[in-house]
Parts: structure tokens; sequence; C-alpha cells
């Protein structure tokens, strides 16, 4: 008897374990690793000919990406003169919590996209969040509690105000802040928002910062509005820095793509380009590999699949290039939108441009290989989709949609 109970409990204790691997949460920018790969996704044997909506509610204005965390999804948006935070049960969507500050007007070129551009980022018990006007909030992601907050009104924003994405590494938040010509990177403690170390320079970009190791340093890599640079986790200061000009009068919006010591990285009018990271000494070199002047992204981060970078380019249709030589290997020729997000769910690649067709093809080199398209929003999507089992979670321009994938 006590055997059996035995092996009931290894048995039910696997089966939780492999329920926990088989579950995909999406915490931050471009999933769990920055990278915008799925995991535990498993393909239908035959698409369906149209995906179903398991709910739909109004959830305020924004382009963030909401997050998931197991059972809960978050969504930062902006409703009437506040921006609020949503804790929502993430199989029926019924509201668990609500936070709510007063923010600034949204004016300008903006006006027409007054919500919030940052992605949150889940981080144990906390939820931090980075609004379009500079102000940034962390709250217990169980209750919605105030944890801390950092707002300074004297900063100034850019044009198309505050997009990056925050990064949570070593007990510390990474934001830019500032404008033209006049931007500062912070580390922010996690349990105070006091501010660890800073960097001042160049002006914040419109991409989001991811972190890589070159050796025994860890650092984080980010565009500014005129460079890509790297930044010391443990104090700040400036690793390396190569020029990255945007074409035009474009702007940095494309976020790096980091493969161990490789760096992917793209912009409107510029074409596509690698680098690689090595340190001779006590200094760090950024060392070209390839650039390819053919293919630019004007948002899109492309995601690396055995070898090969997949995305969307600035004239809106979808490409294939060989990471290794740069080389094109195909642009499809349907268009698609200036704006799109791409993820890698393994077997198939999923893109989403702002149209609101949710394209599903396969990771082919050889040729562009469409399996499906579902119409998943009636208004524009500027968020990634958030894919989890055989959920998809779209937010549009006001709304949070959960579709099966039966």
């Amino acid at each position: 008897m006590k055997k059996n109970i035995t092996v009931l409990m290894v048995a039910l204790f696997m089966l939780g374990f492999w329920n926990k691997l088989s579950s995909q949460d999406w915490p931050q920018f471009m999933g769990s690793e920055r990278n915008g790969k799925v995991t535990g996704f498993k393909a239908p044997a035959e698409w369906p000919a149209e995906l179903s909506p398991a709910w739909k509610i109004k959830v305020g204005s924004g382009d963030a990406t909401p997050v998931l965390s197991g059972n809960k999804i978050y969504v930062f948006t902006r409703q009437d003169m506040d921006e609020a935070v949503l804790c929502l049960n993430a199989e029926t969507g019924k509201n668990i919590w609500i936070y709510k500050y007063s923010v600034p007007s949204v004016t300008g070129p903006s006006g027409s996209h007054p919500g919030p551009r940052s992605t949150p980022i889940l981080f144990k018990n906390k939820i931090i969040t980075f609004g379009v006007s500079g102000i940034v909030t962390c709250l217990d992601a169980a209750t919605g509690k105030l944890i801390w907050n950092k707002a300074d009104p004297t900063v100034p924003i850019l044009e198309f105000f505050t997009s990056m994405s925050p990064l949570v590494t070593d007990g510390m938040c990474i934001i830019q802040t500032g404008g033209k010509d006049n931007g500062k990177v912070e580390a922010l403690d996690i349990n105070t928002g006091n501010v660890k170390w800073s960097y001042t320079g160049e002006g914040p970009s419109y991409a989001s910062p991811s972190l890589m190791n070159v050796g025994k340093v860890r650092a984080v890599v980010l565009f500014l509005e005129k460079s890509l640079a790297a930044l010391n986790v443990s104090n700040g200061n400036l690793l390396w820095q190569v020029p990255a000009v945007p074409g035009l009068r474009y702007y940095n919006c494309v976020s790096p793509y980091i493969d161990g010591n490789k760096i992917y990285y793209s912009g409107q009018g510029t074409g596509s380009k690698a680098i690689i990271i090595s340190k001779n000494g006590d200094k760090f070199v950024a060392s070209e590999l390839w650039s390819n002047p053919e293919v630019g992204a004007k948002w899109n981060t492309p995601v690396l699949r055995d070898g090969y970078l997949y995305g969307f380019t600035d004239q809106r249709r979808i490409y294939c290039l060989n990471a290794t030589t740069g080389q094109t290997t195909w642009i499809d020729n349907a268009t698609n939108s200036d704006f799109a997000t791409l993820v890698d769910c393994g077997s198939v690649l999923l893109g989403l441009p702002s149209t609101g067709n949710l394209i599903v093809f396969r990771p082919d080199p050889g040729a562009y290989a469409e399996i499906a398209k579902y119409k998943v929003s009636d208004t524009q999507v500027y968020s990634f989709p958030v894919i989890s089992g055989n959920k998809v979670y779209v937010k549009d321009a006001e709304n949070l949609t959960m579709y099966l994938i039966k």
C-alpha cells in the first residue's frame, strides 16, 4: 500500500511538473527570454477555418502587449485621463483587480494613440509598468497594491512619447528616459525604486533593451537615437558603442536581437546588420559580420530560427535572411502593414501585422509557406499576440480578446 501511494505521489508530481512545462508564460517584452520564442505550443494536425473567440472585453486604449503568468493576464492601458493596470482571469477575462493613476494628455502626432506603448514586466511577485509620460509604477502582482512609483515631470520625453519596455536583471529595473539629444539610462532597485546607477548621453530610441553576456561581464544592449550601445549591468559604464544612424527622418524602433555574442539589428532605410562582440584585453570590440542593405525593418524585431532570420520589412513584406551570411533567401510579394510583430512557436511562425490578420507560416528558408490567415481584430493591432497552449490573446485598439485554436 505504501509503495502504491509513493508511485501515485510521484505520478501526480510528474503530471504537475509537465503541466507546468507545457504552459507558456509571457512575462515581458518578446516573451520570457526577450527573443519572441514560445515553448509548449503544439500546432493542430489541421488548422481550423477560423479561430473562435472565447471572450472579448473592453480594457482601454494602448499598444502595450499584455503579460501572462499562470491563470492571470495583465493589461496596461489608458482609461480616460488615467493609465490603468488590469489583472484579469486568463481563462474567463473576469477582472481580479485594477490600479489607476492620472497622467497628462497625449497630444501632437501621437494624439491618435494616447495609451501606453511599453510592455510591462512581471518579476516574482511584482509587475512594473512604464507609462507614456515616463511614470514608472511597481505593483504587487497578486493584489495590485502600490509598492513604489517614480515620476519626474521635468524630464523631457520623445516626440512620440515613451515606448521602450523595461528590463529586469540583477535586482534592478532598467529604463530609458529623456528626449532628443538628452537621454538617461537608469537602473532602479526592484524593491524600492531608488536609482542604483545612471548613464547620460544620447537621447533614447523607441526600441527596447536586451541582455547579453560577454565572458563574465553582463551587459544591457540598447538602441540610442543614433547608435547601438552596451552598458555594464553592475555599474552602468559604457562597454562599447557603434554608429546606428536611422535613414532619412526615421527613428530607431527595432529592438536588437541577441544570440550569444552576436547582435542582429535593423532600421528603416538602413537595412539589416550583424555584429559580434569580443574582448581584447580590458576592451570590448564590436566587429561587423555582415550588412544587408536590401532588407530593413521599420518596427519589427526578427526571430532567429535554425540559422535564419524571419521578419517583416519596412516595405511591409515577410522576409527570410541567412543569419550567417546576411544573404536574402526570399521576400514574399504580399504586402501587410508598416507595423507587425512575429513570434516563433516551433513548428510554425505567427505574424500579426497592424491589419489584424494573424498569419501562420512555416519557418522554411527555401520559400514562403503560408498555412493559414485569420482576422482577429477589426481595429489596428500594435502589440504581440500572446500564445499559451491553444490560447491566443490579442490586444487591439480598445479590447482584449482570447481565441482558441481548436
